[in-house]
């Protein structure tokens, strides 16, 4: 089965390679789905009085669908720990620069949680260590498949004229 979309001098999953392991692509869906959940909480948490008695499981509930969508790209980039670390760090700095807006609207957020700068510095810790982690992981894995063998050198002129 050949592959229609396809350019004629890529083979033929050159274009599905380009298009669903973008690691751009995968930070800008990331951070529209960080922002999202991020508001919802934010409007449920504060506009909702009626649900002030279930602010346990509320909270639990939107860190929880938070955390598994900062998953997205450590889980698709997992054998790949630079793309992985640049889809996040995409998605990331731009969920705190929603976040530093959302301070605008909802007040005393940064005094009730952290500061966007707070923010910053933990993710990228965060999606650091992942991503060091998977290259650690990756460099114990190479190694144990292929031995180490120390490279032979040639013999120089000087050494094969004394002999």
């Amino acid at each position: 089965m050949t592959d229609t979309n396809a350019q004629p001098n890529e083979p033929s999953g050159a274009s599905e390679i380009h298009s669903s392991r973008n690691p751009i692509r995968t930070g800008l869906y990331t951070a529209a789905l960080l922002v999202i959940v991020m508001f919802a909480s934010l409007v449920v948490a504060n506009r909702f009085p009626s649900l002030e008695r279930y602010a346990f499981e509320r909270n639990a509930a939107f860190y929880t669908v938070f955390v598994l969508l900062m998953l997205v790209p450590i889980i698709r980039f997992l054998d790949r720990p630079v793309q992985m670390f640049g889809a996040s760090m995409v998605g990331w700095v731009l969920f705190v620069g929603a976040y530093d807006l959302a301070g605008i609207y909802f007040r005393n957020i940064f005094q009730v949680l952290r500061t966007p700068f707070e923010a910053l510095v933990e993710g990228a810790i965060v999606y650091g260590l992942c991503a060091v982690g998977s290259w650690v992981v990756e460099m114990i894995l190479h190694a144990r498949r292929h031995p180490i063998v120390p490279a032979r050198k040639a013999p120089t002129e000087a050494v094969r004229h004394s002999r």
